[in-house]
């Protein structure tokens, strides 16, 4: 141990580290991009496990040294070129090197490690991963021991030095895997890394020397070059940044639909000039509703059964003349008895005639009934509308009773919002600042939009209304003046029912306050 005196010896380690990091920099990068290819759970665990290899590897080898020294005695020859067992070693890992750089740049540039535009991504195996990441070691560490052996006398620096080094790449390892995978151009610049160290391999095995010093000048100028790249590209996204969000988006949709933007693009707004507002809240919520329409149930969008005027042909001719005058609706379901023993569905106009003219209903004027299941989709519906020639679709559950009905003005309200009839009132009412008083009746979508807020909505739940979500929050039937709160982020809801129609939630005030406000409030009441 009387190297621990030697100054020289710690030189040399503090060298030898350095070596080491940098020689292991290209296995670092392989052993990330290698990674990748797992799922994000196993990433962690592969490069982990990947670097502890390496370490093992390469202390295993510097133990045999005095066997690395006898690699270098040929062991055939071909024509004028001779072949030892470090130049098997190195083709071999050459042409490893070079036969996985160009399949992975084959990957990267044609997409296909994605598994297609639509379908699910398919990730590699973790053992076959992990293979390849030993292979990968096994040239990387020889490459790095032949050094350490080149440069120090001592077996005791050598180990250190691989330790440290390990060490430090493997601290290092999640955040330059990150850095490599958050820009694709990276990831190509370091495959080409990898091809050219392959070839340098290849080159070495058949005798040809290339100076490392070469090597990790091309490597430096195009770290330099990229780094370059990655500022202007920065730069770009900054002025980008200044256009109208409008403008960009409207350039981004004409893209998507196969169009070219305009060429004469407008001059950008100064950096002290008054910002331009992007998308209104009505604008943002009418872009939401398109969006999210072909997800909604028929539930969340149709006339519920309660709230459902139809005719029933047993009454009398004023009932019915009476019915007809109050209600604003152009189609009546007009059934017998019941809204579930549906005869047809009728103009209001027509039914009008038939009492003038004949003092009934005829049934033969009568148009048959569109009848759809709940489970069907809004896109599926948007067609059984198109052929109703505007007649209104029942929507009946499994059991074949009618849950509601539908019309092309309730699509249209879940994108642009509520259209109340001559006989509705707004769904939604604002009583102050903040504060707004709402059907319980009320679209769960509707409700977020007004409140700016999200979370309401839960499609694994049986429900749609504002009524339904309080239900299950409270699990069981409230009374007026039961609260109940509701927090997301830096807001804080609160919910009070006011009045109660039977059964049923008919009229809730909801409060908004910042959370911070809320929390002001909560600790003077404690105090």
């Amino acid at each position: 141990m009387e190297w621990l005196l030697d100054p020289t010896a710690w030189v040399g380690l503090l060298t030898l580290v350095v070596l080491e990091i940098v020689l292991g920099i290209d296995n670092l990068i392989f052993i990330a991009i290698l990674a990748d290819k797992l799922p994000p759970a196993q990433r962690d665990r592969a490069r982990i496990m990947g670097l502890s290899l390496a370490l093992i590897m390469r202390l295993g080898l510097l133990s045999v040294m005095s066997w690395l020294v006898t690699l270098t005695s040929p062991l055939f020859s071909i024509g004028p070129l001779s072949f030892s067992g470090r130049d098997l070693i190195l083709l071999i890992g050459g042409l490893f090197l070079l036969f996985k750089g160009t399949m992975e740049l084959h990957e990267r540039l044609e997409g296909s490690q994605h598994g297609g535009s639509s379908g699910p991504r398919v990730y590699a195996s973790f053992w076959v991963i992990v293979t390849q990441i030993v292979v990968l070691d096994a040239v990387f560490s020889l490459d790095s021991v032949i050094t350490a052996v080149g440069m120090v006398d001592h077996l005791a620096i050598m180990m250190i030095a691989v330790v440290i080094a390990i060490g430090i790449m493997l601290l290092a390892s999640k955040p330059l895997t990150r850095f490599v995978n958050a820009h694709p151009t990276v990831v190509v610049l370091c495959l080409g890394f990898l091809l050219m160290i392959g070839f340098s391999l290849l080159a070495e095995a058949f005798g040809f020397k290339v100076p490392k010093g070469y090597l990790y000048a091309a490597i430096g100028f195009s770290v330099a070059i990229e780094a370059l790249n990655q500022v202007a590209r920065r730069n770009l996204l900054k002025l980008d940044a200044r256009r109208p969000m409008r403008e960009r988006t409207a350039s981004a949709v004409l893209r998507m639909l196969g169009k070219r933007p305009p060429a004469d693009e407008p001059d950008l707004p100064s950096a002290d000039g008054p910002a331009i507002p992007a998308f209104g809240v009505e604008e943002r919520n009418m872009v939401s509703g398109v969006l999210t329409l072909a997800e909604r149930s028929i539930r969340s969008i149709m006339t519920p059964r309660t709230d459902v005027s139809w005719i029933n042909i047993d009454d009398d001719p004023e009932t019915i003349r009476r019915q007809l005058t109050e209600a604003p609706h152009s189609f009546f379901p007009v059934c017998r008895g019941s809204l579930d023993e549906v005869l047809g569905i009728a103009r209001a106009k027509d039914l009008v005639a038939d009492l003038i003219t004949e003092g009934r209903v005829r049934r033969n004027r009568l148009r048959d009934p569109i009848i759809v299941h709940e489970a069907i989709g809004i896109l599926r519906l948007m067609d059984t509308l198109k052929r109703s020639r505007g007649q209104l679709v029942l929507v009946a559950d499994e059991f074949g009773a009618i849950e509601g009905l539908v019309t092309p003005i309730d699509v249209f309200e879940a994108i642009a919002g509520e259209f109340p009839d001559e006989d509705e009132l707004p769904d939604i009412v604002a009583d102050g600042d903040n504060t707004w008083k709402i059907d319980g009746a009320a679209d769960l979508h509707h409700v977020e939009q007004v409140l700016e807020t999200e979370g309401l909505v839960d499609e694994a739940q049986d429900f749609s209304t504002l009524a339904g979500y309080l239900l299950s929050r409270f699990g069981h039937l409230p009374k007026p003046g039961d609260v109940c709160e509701y927090e997301i982020h830096h807001d804080h809801f609160r919910f009070e029912v006011l009045e109660m129609d039977g059964r049923r939630i008919a009229l809730v005030r909801v409060e908004k306050r910042p959370q911070e406000l809320h929390a002001d409030d909560a600790s003077l009441a404690n105090d």
